[in-house]
């Protein structure tokens, strides 16, 4: 065997390479290159197309003759083969071939003056036609939509914010969804078309422009959508939103258009609403993410059940109104719907109360508001008499510490972390790992969150490191953040699916230490998640899929606005997950209308349950809402209720 030199290494360290021989140029290649350089200036194309010209015509002539049997030559007629050469040539450029030279030249010259003439005015043609192209193209004529849905601004949530919309009027004839913003309309649709996936009979109509600009948006038909939604570009903050409202409020008049605008501050919310006497209804995406992380974090499927209710596919929520349950209390209406969960009322003032008392009295003109699969399945079935089972109180055992690795961060994790935070047993602790390249440590450093102990190392994200961090104790959770603020959004969900990956294989090692625990991860883009779940993750929060979905259902349903409020808002009521044990014994078959009246002697409204032996491939799995109140099933340890209720 021959030893391997450094030069089969590269020659980074070796100093100057050696210069190449120079070889001979050959003619055809010296031929090749002036010809290209030539090519390139307009009279030498000119000049190459009339000798490309005669050569054809020449051998069209010579080529001919021979079929005929006419000699190329001819001592009487000796200008034959030239005088069929030229009218071939003529022929061509669309000419009558003259006898003597003379005319020759003058017809050339003609056909030169007009072929210039008619260039000019198909040049001029081109220009305005290719001008009127490009103006459809760009998206500047006005919309004649009616009824329909516009859409200002752009972001990342648009795709799933689509795909809702085209589920959510799927039956409607002639259902439209303008788009209207700064964005090159080829870009628009593009992208629509290769992210948005099949939005069946929903019309897409995109337009650029300034959503800011009150000119610009009289060319989207304003005052006949039926809604607005207006989306915070990620990288401009409240300010363009505001702006963009504003631009709304000055172009239209219309209090019936429902306003639903994207917003990251509270105090921004609110000014917004009020300023607008309630027609503008904000969404603080941020928030919304941040609470569903932290509560999927520390209950199992509950991810799951937030996207059931928020999506247009399954189950929604509903109001309706029921003369028969006037005078009757909460408690009696959560027990009066075989086929709906109910979740709250909603008053004769329009003020909606989520899971309030169980004596509350139901008053002239209340509706209820429940879970169903359509409307017309919320269906009065009388008051059921089912009785709670009876179950043996435990003692509540003393609250253990807990221990949290957070692998990834960004501007989410701090707000995760202060929802967590509040739930953590006292001697909690939290530990970050994170790539110094994607975070500044300083911000890390200086992490406090109460009682809870913060503590951070950098990681290049070394598979050593990550066992060397995974390993410094037990940990009850991992949690993998992206990156988002730091790096685009398909590189940072990239990363965190690699770290899933990576922790995976940590925990099916047997030679390390690592003791496998709950591995819950955030994606950005909804189009990676069934990517993501491949990685065997136990629960998925997808970002933008949270956001977007809040946004057209209140968009769709303004009256919705309140009760997702409600639910979202930590001082309200919202959906949690409870041991099964806590209302009924294991190993028995119950029926679900017991459960919901055990839920009823607690204060809480059932709303479904999670078989964890169902869930232990993906804890989006045995999820059942809104079943059947004559189902049975046998609940086993791990088990749990779905309830709207406090914390």
């Amino acid at each position: 065997m021959t030893e391997k030199t450094r030069t089969s290494y590269g020659y980074g360290a070796q100093g100057e390479i050696d210069v190449p021989e120079t070889s001979n140029i050959s003619f055809g290649s010296r031929l090749r290159f002036y010809f290209d350089n030539s090519m390139s200036k307009a009279g030498y194309f000119i000049l190459y197309s009339f000798i490309l010209l005669a050569i054809l015509s020449v051998i069209n002539t010579a080529f001919s003759m021979w079929i005929q049997g006419t000699p190329l030559s001819n001592p009487s007629e000796p200008t034959d083969f030239t005088n069929n050469v030229f009218a071939r040539m003529f022929g061509i450029l669309g000419d009558v071939p003259a006898d003597t030279w003379a005319d020759r030249l003058s017809s050339l010259l003609g056909w030169v003056a007009s072929t210039a003439v008619d260039a000019i005015i198909i040049g001029f043609a081109a220009t305005a036609i290719l001008g009127v192209v490009e103006n459809l193209k760009a998206g500047k004529s006005a919309v004649i939509n009616t009824n329909h849905t516009l859409i200002l601004g752009w972001s990342n949530r648009i795709f799933p914010i689509l795909s809702e919309l085209a589920v959510a009027n799927a039956n409607i004839r002639r259902a439209s969804v303008v788009i209207f913003a700064n964005v090159d309309r080829v870009a628009m649709e593009d992208e629509i078309r290769s992210r948005a996936g099949n939005l069946g009979k929903l019309k897409i109509v995109t337009r650029k422009g300034d959503p800011t600009n009150p000119s610009d948006l009289t060319r989207v038909n304003l005052g006949a959508a039926k809604s607005v939604i207006i989306l915070d570009a990620d990288d401009s903050g409240d300010a363009t939103v505001v702006s963009t409202v504003l631009a709304v409020k000055a172009t239209i008049n219309n209090p019936k258009i429902s306003i639903v605008a994207e917003v990251d501050d509270a105090e921004t919310a609110q000014a917004l609403t009020s300023a607008t006497n309630g027609q503008v209804q904000t969404v603080r995406s941020h928030d919304i993410i941040a609470r569903v992380t932290a509560q999927a974090s520390r209950q199992p499927g509950l991810a799951t059940v937030i996207l059931d209710l928020l999506d247009f596919a399954g189950d929604e929520i509903y109001f309706s109104s029921i003369p028969a349950l006037e005078g009757k209390t909460y408690g009696d209406a959560l027990l009066s719907f075989n086929e709906a969960s109910v979740i709250g009322l909603l008053d004769d003032k329009g003020a909606s109360h989520l899971n309030p008392k169980i004596s509350q009295k139901i008053g002239k003109g209340w509706k209820i508001i429940a879970i169903a699969t359509d409307d017309d399945r919320v269906t009065y079935t009388g008051v059921d008499k089912a009785k709670a089972p009876t179950v043996v109180q435990k003692a509540a055992a003393k609250p253990k510490p807990e221990h949290l690795l957070i692998i990834g961060w960004s501007s989410m994790g701090r707000s995760v972390l202060t929802e967590l935070a509040q739930f953590l047993p006292k001697g909690s602790t939290v530990h970050i790992v994170a790539t110094p390249k994607y975070v500044d440590p300083a911000e890390l450093a200086s992490l406090k969150f109460g009682g809870v102990a913060v503590s951070y190392s950098a990681t290049s994200g070394d598979m050593a490191e990550l066992v060397k961090a995974a390993s410094a104790k037990h940990y009850d959770e991992v949690i993998v953040l992206g990156y988002r603020n730091a790096i685009s959004e398909s590189e940072a969900d990239a990363q965190t699916m690699l770290t899933m990956l990576q922790m995976n294989a940590l925990f099916d090692d047997t030679t390390n230490k690592v003791r496998p625990t709950r591995l819950v991860a955030e994606i950005l883009d909804s189009r990676k998640a069934e990517l993501a779940r491949v990685a065997a993750v136990d629960d998925l929060v997808i970002s933008d899929n949270l956001a977007a979905l809040l946004v057209a259902q209140i968009a769709e349903n303004p009256t919705l606005s309140p009760v997702f409020a409600d639910l979202f808002d930590a001082d309200g009521a919202s959906v949690n997950m409870r041991a099964v044990e806590a209302y009924a014994p294991l190993k028995k078959s119950v029926a679900f209308s017991q459960l919901v009246a055990a839920g009823v002697a607690k204060g809480e409204s059932v709303i479904g349950y999670r078989i964890a032996a169902e869930s232990r491939s993906s804890a989006a799995q045995g999820v059942l809402l809104n079943p059947s109140k004559n189902d049975e099933f046998v609940p086993q340890a791990g088990d749990a209720l779905i309830v709207v209720g406090n914390l």
